[in-house]
């Protein structure tokens, strides 16, 4: 059975600070990687993937941050994993399981450039993600910045900076990715993709959650247990954190 928000349930909203990365392949593989230095679980990095047969898989590090992303987002299959992200200059090397990647980043996007002029605290606030939602269907068809996720958890995403990805190479199980392409067709991980063009967005979300979901103590992460129904069962098959 599905666990939604119930009508007038205590909701707290829990921010997550850091990067995305969406991009395409010549195999069909889509890839959106989330880089998170500040987040209710301290820093940590998770993939999502999902392969030109439509398969939709998540890589995650620890149990708990699996159990929340998938709690949030629909998977066909997630895995907890070690996810390991180097950034060295404008390469990022990303170790997720099966998962080899590397890309670099090109310049700044012109609307990379009109992000960084909006003040970093109003940015981050889920009510401007609010008014920038409608401009953004707009701009960049696919996206939103607020929305309601399948389990029906309120996001909302403040981006506040955007790069072009320019190169890409990897291999998934072995089999090589390919060339960089555009994220075609748009991922369905949630109620919407990332931009067609493969970049790179700072941004700020914020998921609205259920007060009477458990949280850790001492460490301050939320421990999230969420039930598998639709959106896959937790299957750690890698040794990793937990």
């Amino acid at each position: 059975m599905r666990r939604v928000l119930r009508p007038g349930a205590r909701c707290a909203r829990l921010r997550f600070d850091g990067w995305i990365a969406g991009l395409g392949s010549a195999s069909g593989t889509r890839v959106v990687l989330g880089h998170w230095p500040r987040s209710p679980f301290g820093p940590f990095s998770d993939v999502m993937l999902e392969r030109g047969d439509g398969g939709r898989l998540l890589l995650a590090p620890t149990r708990r941050t699996a159990e929340f992303v998938s709690g949030t987002y629909g998977f066909d299959a997630v895995h907890v994993v070690p996810v390991d992200v180097a950034v060295r200059a404008d390469t990022w090397t990303v170790t997720a399981g099966p998962l080899r990647l590397r890309f670099t980043t090109g310049r700044r996007t012109l609307l990379g450039h009109l992000l960084r002029a909006v003040p970093g605290p109003l940015a981050g606030r889920p009510e401007w993600s609010a008014i920038t939602d409608a401009a953004a269907r707009v701009l960049v068809p696919g996206v939103r910045t607020r929305g309601t996720a399948g389990r029906g958890r309120r996001e909302w995403y403040g981006a506040r900076d955007l790069l072009a990805i320019r190169e890409l190479s990897g291999t998934y199980d072995g089999a090589d990715l390919g060339a960089l392409a555009p994220v075609e067709p748009p991922v369905r991980f949630g109620f919407g993709s990332v931009p067609r063009r493969p970049g790179l967005t700072r941004v700020t979300t914020t998921v609205e959650v259920e007060r009477s979901l458990p949280l850790a103590g001492a460490s301050g992460a939320a421990a999230f247990r969420g039930p598998p129904g639709s959106h896959g069962a937790v299957r750690e098959d890698l040794s990793g954190p937990s």
